[in-house]
Protein backbone atom coordinates (compact mmCIF):
# COMPACT_ATOMS: atom_id res chain seq x y z
CA UNK A 1 0.00 0.00 0.00
CA UNK A 2 2.83 2.41 0.82
CA UNK A 3 4.90 1.62 -2.25
CA UNK A 4 5.31 4.79 -4.34
CA UNK A 5 3.37 6.71 -1.66
CA UNK A 6 4.33 9.28 0.96
CA UNK A 7 3.58 8.64 4.64
CA UNK A 8 3.81 11.23 7.41
CA UNK A 9 3.96 10.33 11.11
CA UNK A 10 3.15 13.04 13.64
CA UNK A 11 5.04 12.57 16.88
CA UNK A 12 7.41 10.53 14.76
CA UNK A 13 10.32 10.65 17.21
CA UNK A 14 8.34 8.87 19.93
CA UNK A 15 8.68 5.16 20.70
CA UNK A 16 5.90 4.18 18.30
CA UNK A 17 7.03 6.55 15.55
CA UNK A 18 10.58 5.20 15.57
CA UNK A 19 9.41 1.58 15.55
CA UNK A 20 6.80 2.12 12.84
CA UNK A 21 9.30 4.00 10.66
CA UNK A 22 11.77 1.12 10.74
CA UNK A 23 8.98 -1.38 10.10
CA UNK A 24 7.58 0.59 7.14
CA UNK A 25 10.96 1.11 5.50
CA UNK A 26 11.73 -2.61 5.73
CA UNK A 27 8.32 -3.84 4.59
CA UNK A 28 7.64 -1.28 1.85
CA UNK A 29 10.91 -1.17 -0.06
CA UNK A 30 9.51 1.18 -2.68
CA UNK A 31 7.94 3.70 -0.33
CA UNK A 32 8.36 7.12 -1.92
CA UNK A 33 8.95 9.14 1.22
CA UNK A 34 8.48 8.85 4.99
CA UNK A 35 8.18 12.16 6.84
CA UNK A 36 8.90 12.41 10.56
CA UNK A 37 6.97 15.37 11.97
CA UNK A 38 7.85 16.35 15.55
CA UNK A 39 8.85 19.35 17.62
CA UNK A 40 12.06 18.09 19.25
CA UNK A 41 15.19 18.71 17.16
CA UNK A 42 17.43 16.68 19.47
CA UNK A 43 15.22 13.59 19.16
CA UNK A 44 15.19 14.01 15.40
CA UNK A 45 18.99 14.23 15.35
CA UNK A 46 19.33 11.13 17.53
CA UNK A 47 16.73 9.23 15.50
CA UNK A 48 18.59 9.86 12.25
CA UNK A 49 21.60 7.99 13.62
CA UNK A 50 19.57 4.76 13.95
CA UNK A 51 18.95 4.41 10.21
CA UNK A 52 21.16 3.26 7.35
CA UNK A 53 22.17 5.64 4.57
CA UNK A 54 19.79 3.86 2.19
CA UNK A 55 16.89 4.30 4.65
CA UNK A 56 17.78 7.94 5.24
CA UNK A 57 17.36 8.59 1.52
CA UNK A 58 13.62 7.89 2.01
CA UNK A 59 13.30 9.81 5.29
CA UNK A 60 12.51 13.49 5.79
CA UNK A 61 12.66 15.14 9.23
CA UNK A 62 10.18 17.99 9.54
CA UNK A 63 10.38 20.17 12.64
CA UNK A 64 7.00 21.49 13.78
CA UNK A 65 4.11 21.38 16.24
CA UNK A 66 0.59 20.15 15.49
CA UNK A 67 -0.66 23.33 17.17
CA UNK A 68 0.74 25.27 14.20
CA UNK A 69 -1.63 25.07 11.22
CA UNK A 70 0.71 26.81 8.79
CA UNK A 71 3.49 24.36 9.56
CA UNK A 72 1.12 21.40 9.15
CA UNK A 73 0.00 22.71 5.78
CA UNK A 74 3.60 22.83 4.59
CA UNK A 75 4.30 19.34 5.96
CA UNK A 76 1.17 17.75 4.45
CA UNK A 77 1.95 18.88 0.89
CA UNK A 78 1.75 15.83 -1.43
CA UNK A 79 1.34 13.42 1.50
CA UNK A 80 -0.82 10.33 0.84
CA UNK A 81 -1.21 8.82 4.31
CA UNK A 82 -0.90 10.09 7.88
CA UNK A 83 -0.38 8.20 11.13
CA UNK A 84 -1.16 10.63 13.94
CA UNK A 85 0.82 9.65 17.05
CA UNK A 86 1.60 13.10 18.48
CA UNK A 87 0.10 13.75 21.92
CA UNK A 88 0.84 14.84 25.45
CA UNK A 89 0.36 11.65 27.47
CA UNK A 90 1.42 11.83 31.13
CA UNK A 91 -1.69 11.39 33.27
CA UNK A 92 -0.50 13.25 36.37
CA UNK A 93 1.07 16.04 34.29
CA UNK A 94 -2.27 16.59 32.56
CA UNK A 95 -4.02 17.11 35.88
CA UNK A 96 -1.62 19.97 36.67
CA UNK A 97 -1.43 21.44 33.14
CA UNK A 98 -4.89 20.88 31.65
CA UNK A 99 -4.90 23.67 29.07
CA UNK A 100 -1.62 22.49 27.50
CA UNK A 101 -3.11 19.05 26.94
CA UNK A 102 -6.26 20.57 25.47
CA UNK A 103 -4.18 22.67 23.04
CA UNK A 104 -2.21 19.70 21.78
CA UNK A 105 -4.53 16.71 22.05
CA UNK A 106 -7.78 18.41 21.02
CA UNK A 107 -6.99 21.59 19.10
CA UNK A 108 -3.93 20.00 17.50
CA UNK A 109 -6.06 17.06 16.36
CA UNK A 110 -8.61 19.41 14.81
CA UNK A 111 -5.75 21.12 13.00
CA UNK A 112 -4.82 17.77 11.46
CA UNK A 113 -8.39 17.24 10.29
CA UNK A 114 -8.60 20.75 8.81
CA UNK A 115 -5.28 20.59 6.97
CA UNK A 116 -5.96 17.03 5.75
CA UNK A 117 -9.10 18.34 4.07
CA UNK A 118 -7.05 21.04 2.33
CA UNK A 119 -4.37 18.61 1.12
CA UNK A 120 -4.30 15.45 -0.99
CA UNK A 121 -4.22 13.12 2.02
CA UNK A 122 -6.22 9.94 1.40
CA UNK A 123 -6.26 8.37 4.85
CA UNK A 124 -5.55 9.40 8.45
CA UNK A 125 -5.01 6.82 11.20
CA UNK A 126 -5.04 8.38 14.68
CA UNK A 127 -3.74 6.62 17.78
CA UNK A 128 -6.14 6.63 20.72
CA UNK A 129 -5.74 5.12 24.20
CA UNK A 130 -7.64 2.90 26.63
CA UNK A 131 -7.88 5.97 28.85
CA UNK A 132 -10.33 7.50 26.35
CA UNK A 133 -12.90 4.85 27.31
CA UNK A 134 -14.99 6.18 30.22
CA UNK A 135 -12.24 8.70 31.10
CA UNK A 136 -11.69 9.86 34.67
CA UNK A 137 -8.56 11.89 34.01
CA UNK A 138 -7.95 14.91 31.81
CA UNK A 139 -5.60 13.06 29.48
CA UNK A 140 -8.30 10.47 28.76
CA UNK A 141 -10.90 13.20 28.31
CA UNK A 142 -8.76 15.04 25.75
CA UNK A 143 -8.18 11.80 23.83
CA UNK A 144 -11.92 11.06 23.86
CA UNK A 145 -12.52 14.49 22.33
CA UNK A 146 -9.80 13.80 19.78
CA UNK A 147 -11.41 10.46 18.90
CA UNK A 148 -14.75 12.18 18.33
CA UNK A 149 -13.15 14.79 16.07
CA UNK A 150 -11.57 12.18 13.81
CA UNK A 151 -14.70 10.00 13.72
CA UNK A 152 -16.94 12.97 12.92
CA UNK A 153 -14.58 14.14 10.16
CA UNK A 154 -15.86 11.27 8.00
CA UNK A 155 -19.31 12.87 8.01
CA UNK A 156 -18.17 16.27 6.75
CA UNK A 157 -15.65 15.25 4.09
CA UNK A 158 -18.11 15.76 1.26
CA UNK A 159 -16.76 14.32 -2.00
CA UNK A 160 -13.14 14.34 -0.84
CA UNK A 161 -11.30 11.03 -1.25
CA UNK A 162 -10.25 10.76 2.40
CA UNK A 163 -11.07 8.66 5.46
CA UNK A 164 -10.30 8.88 9.18
CA UNK A 165 -9.97 5.87 11.49
CA UNK A 166 -8.61 5.22 14.98
CA UNK A 167 -6.60 2.59 16.82
CA UNK A 168 -7.19 2.20 20.55
CA UNK A 169 -4.87 0.22 22.79
CA UNK A 170 -3.21 0.57 26.18
CA UNK A 171 0.38 1.23 27.23
CA UNK A 172 2.83 -0.35 24.83
CA UNK A 173 5.22 -2.70 26.61
CA UNK A 174 8.75 -1.40 26.24
CA UNK A 175 7.86 2.09 25.04
CA UNK A 176 9.32 5.11 26.82
CA UNK A 177 7.55 5.46 30.18
CA UNK A 178 5.88 2.05 29.94
CA UNK A 179 5.55 -0.25 32.93
CA UNK A 180 8.43 -2.38 31.64
CA UNK A 181 10.91 0.48 31.27
CA UNK A 182 9.77 2.05 34.57
CA UNK A 183 10.02 -1.16 36.59
CA UNK A 184 13.36 -2.07 35.00
CA UNK A 185 14.81 1.23 36.16
CA UNK A 186 13.40 0.82 39.67
CA UNK A 187 14.58 -2.79 39.95
CA UNK A 188 18.21 -1.65 39.81
CA UNK A 189 17.72 -0.39 43.37
CA UNK A 190 16.09 -3.63 44.52
CA UNK A 191 12.61 -2.11 44.88
CA UNK A 192 9.59 -1.72 42.59
CA UNK A 193 6.88 0.83 43.40
CA UNK A 194 3.25 0.04 42.64
CA UNK A 195 0.35 2.38 43.28
CA UNK A 196 -2.21 -0.29 44.25
CA UNK A 197 -1.92 -4.08 44.54
CA UNK A 198 -5.33 -4.55 42.85
CA UNK A 199 -4.22 -2.80 39.65
CA UNK A 200 -4.57 -4.58 36.29
CA UNK A 201 -3.53 -3.56 32.78
CA UNK A 202 -3.81 -4.77 29.19
CA UNK A 203 -0.69 -6.13 27.52
CA UNK A 204 0.45 -5.15 24.01
CA UNK A 205 3.96 -5.27 22.61
CA UNK A 206 5.48 -2.66 20.31
CA UNK A 207 5.57 -5.26 17.53
CA UNK A 208 1.84 -5.92 17.92
CA UNK A 209 1.07 -2.19 17.99
CA UNK A 210 3.09 -1.52 14.83
CA UNK A 211 1.57 -4.44 12.94
CA UNK A 212 -1.93 -3.41 13.98
CA UNK A 213 -1.52 0.15 12.70
CA UNK A 214 -0.16 -1.22 9.41
CA UNK A 215 -3.22 -3.49 9.14
CA UNK A 216 -5.60 -0.62 9.89
CA UNK A 217 -3.82 1.59 7.37
CA UNK A 218 -4.51 -1.04 4.70
CA UNK A 219 -7.99 -2.25 5.74
CA UNK A 220 -9.91 0.64 7.32
CA UNK A 221 -12.69 2.40 5.42
CA UNK A 222 -13.30 5.30 7.81
CA UNK A 223 -15.16 5.96 11.05
CA UNK A 224 -13.95 2.92 13.00
CA UNK A 225 -12.17 2.67 16.32
CA UNK A 226 -10.17 -0.56 16.15
CA UNK A 227 -9.41 -2.38 19.40
CA UNK A 228 -7.06 -5.39 19.67
CA UNK A 229 -7.93 -8.56 21.56
CA UNK A 230 -5.39 -8.48 24.36
CA UNK A 231 -4.73 -10.43 27.56
CA UNK A 232 -4.42 -8.66 30.91
CA UNK A 233 -1.94 -8.89 33.76
CA UNK A 234 -1.88 -8.00 37.41
CA UNK A 235 0.71 -5.31 38.07
CA UNK A 236 1.99 -7.19 41.14
CA UNK A 237 2.51 -10.33 39.00
CA UNK A 238 4.37 -8.28 36.41
CA UNK A 239 6.68 -6.81 39.04
CA UNK A 240 7.44 -10.23 40.53
CA UNK A 241 8.01 -11.76 37.08
CA UNK A 242 10.47 -9.01 36.20
CA UNK A 243 12.37 -9.04 39.50
CA UNK A 244 11.44 -11.89 41.88
CA UNK A 245 13.86 -10.69 44.57
CA UNK A 246 12.78 -7.04 44.50
CA UNK A 247 10.84 -5.51 47.36
CA UNK A 248 7.32 -4.37 46.34
CA UNK A 249 6.34 -1.01 47.82
CA UNK A 250 2.81 0.39 47.65
CA UNK A 251 2.90 4.17 47.11
CA UNK A 252 -0.77 5.04 46.50
CA UNK A 253 -2.76 5.93 43.39
CA UNK A 254 -1.55 8.94 41.41
CA UNK A 255 -3.90 11.75 40.35
CA UNK A 256 -6.24 10.57 37.58
CA UNK A 257 -5.09 6.93 37.70
CA UNK A 258 -7.51 3.99 37.35
CA UNK A 259 -7.34 0.66 39.17
CA UNK A 260 -8.45 -1.10 35.97
CA UNK A 261 -8.51 0.04 32.35
CA UNK A 262 -11.27 -0.28 29.76
CA UNK A 263 -11.00 -0.36 26.00
CA UNK A 264 -14.65 -1.02 25.20
CA UNK A 265 -17.33 0.21 27.59
CA UNK A 266 -20.75 -1.41 27.90
CA UNK A 267 -22.13 1.62 26.07
CA UNK A 268 -19.60 1.13 23.24
CA UNK A 269 -20.56 -2.53 22.94
CA UNK A 270 -23.89 -1.64 21.30
CA UNK A 271 -21.91 -0.47 18.24
CA UNK A 272 -18.97 -2.91 18.42
CA UNK A 273 -18.30 -5.76 15.98
CA UNK A 274 -16.00 -8.75 16.35
CA UNK A 275 -13.98 -8.78 13.10
CA UNK A 276 -11.56 -11.56 14.02
CA UNK A 277 -8.23 -10.43 15.44
CA UNK A 278 -9.69 -7.03 16.36
CA UNK A 279 -12.91 -5.34 17.40
CA UNK A 280 -14.34 -2.40 15.47
CA UNK A 281 -16.39 0.25 17.28
CA UNK A 282 -18.53 2.00 14.67
CA UNK A 283 -20.92 4.85 15.42
CA UNK A 284 -24.36 4.21 13.92
CA UNK A 285 -24.36 7.81 12.63
CA UNK A 286 -21.80 6.71 10.03
CA UNK A 287 -24.28 4.72 7.94
CA UNK A 288 -21.95 3.47 5.19
CA UNK A 289 -19.34 2.13 7.60
CA UNK A 290 -21.93 0.71 9.97
CA UNK A 291 -23.58 -1.16 7.11
CA UNK A 292 -20.23 -2.62 6.04
CA UNK A 293 -19.47 -4.01 9.52
CA UNK A 294 -23.01 -5.25 10.17
CA UNK A 295 -22.05 -8.53 8.46
CA UNK A 296 -19.84 -9.28 11.48
CA UNK A 297 -21.02 -10.50 14.88
CA UNK A 298 -21.99 -7.69 17.23
CA UNK A 299 -21.02 -7.75 20.91
CA UNK A 300 -23.70 -8.18 23.53
CA UNK A 301 -24.98 -4.85 24.82
CA UNK A 302 -23.90 -5.40 28.43
CA UNK A 303 -20.36 -6.54 27.62
CA UNK A 304 -17.33 -4.39 28.37
CA UNK A 305 -13.66 -5.02 27.66
CA UNK A 306 -12.15 -4.36 31.09
CA UNK A 307 -8.65 -5.36 32.18
CA UNK A 308 -10.06 -6.89 35.40
CA UNK A 309 -12.57 -9.12 33.56
CA UNK A 310 -10.30 -10.70 31.02
CA UNK A 311 -7.85 -13.53 30.36
CA UNK A 312 -4.84 -13.05 32.67
CA UNK A 313 -1.22 -13.82 31.92
CA UNK A 314 0.53 -15.89 34.58
CA UNK A 315 4.07 -15.20 35.83
CA UNK A 316 5.64 -17.72 33.46
CA UNK A 317 3.93 -16.12 30.48
CA UNK A 318 4.90 -12.66 31.73
CA UNK A 319 8.57 -13.67 32.05
CA UNK A 320 8.51 -14.90 28.44
CA UNK A 321 6.88 -11.66 27.24
CA UNK A 322 9.37 -9.55 29.18
CA UNK A 323 12.31 -11.39 27.56
CA UNK A 324 10.78 -11.04 24.09
CA UNK A 325 10.15 -7.33 24.50
CA UNK A 326 13.60 -6.61 25.86
CA UNK A 327 14.88 -8.19 22.65
CA UNK A 328 12.41 -6.43 20.36
CA UNK A 329 13.10 -3.02 21.88
CA UNK A 330 16.56 -3.27 20.38
CA UNK A 331 15.51 -4.88 17.10
CA UNK A 332 12.47 -2.93 15.86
Amino acid sequence: MLNNKTLLITGGTGSFGKSFSKYALRKYKNIKKLIIFSRDELKQYEMQKSFTKKELDKLRFFLGDIRDKDRLEAAFDNVDYIVHAAALKQVDTAEYNPLEFIKTNILGSQNIVDISFKSKVKKVIALSTDKAAAPINLYGATKLCSDKLFSAANNIKGKRNISFSLVRYGNVLGSRGSILSTFMQQSKNGQINITDERMTRFNISMKEAVEMVDWVLRKSIGGEIFVPKLPSFKVTDFAKALCPKCKIKKIGIRPGEKIHEEMITSSDAFNTFDIGKYYAIVGSYNEKTYKYYSKFKKLKNDISLNSSKNKFLNKKELRKIIRENLYLINKI
